[in-house]
């Protein structure tokens, strides 16, 4: 049985995106945070798919949070036959650092070797 890549970073929301719609079934919201990398921060891009997006909708730009997500990976081929991968950073649960509770983005993370969602399969993320 494969397990998910489950990952946790701590940093600021730096910019929260609104939900998009991409296919008749499948949603999905971006969101930024900026994470502590000595000199130079790093603003990583994180998303959630479908039910999972309202969970954004009680934190704010410029708030602290805990972020546990999934990394990602997939081919896919153009239809030119250039094959490209992508990679998306899935997150399952986010937590403001400040009061240490939770907001759950499901039961838990997703399994690995599932795509998120009701994903097209032909369009490039």
């Amino acid at each position: 049985m494969l397990r998910p890549m489950a990952i946790e970073v701590s940093g600021r929301i730096y910019k929260i995106f609104e939900t998009k719609q991409i296919t008749e079934r499948f949603t999905k919201r971006e969101f930024v945070v900026e994470i502590e990398d000595g000199k130079y921060p790093q603003q990583v891009l994180f998303q959630m798919t479908g039910d999972r997006c309202s969970n954004l909708d009680s934190f704010r730009e410029g708030q602290e949070i805990k972020v546990e997500f999934n990394l990602r990976g997939r081919e896919w081929t153009s239809p030119k036959g250039e094959v490209k991968y992508f990679n998306s950073l899935d997150v399952w649960r986010l937590a403001p650092l400040s009061t240490g509770a939770g907001v759950e983005s499901g039961d838990g993370p997703p399994p690995a070797n599932e795509p998120p969602g009701d994903m097209d399969m032909d369009i490039p993320f």
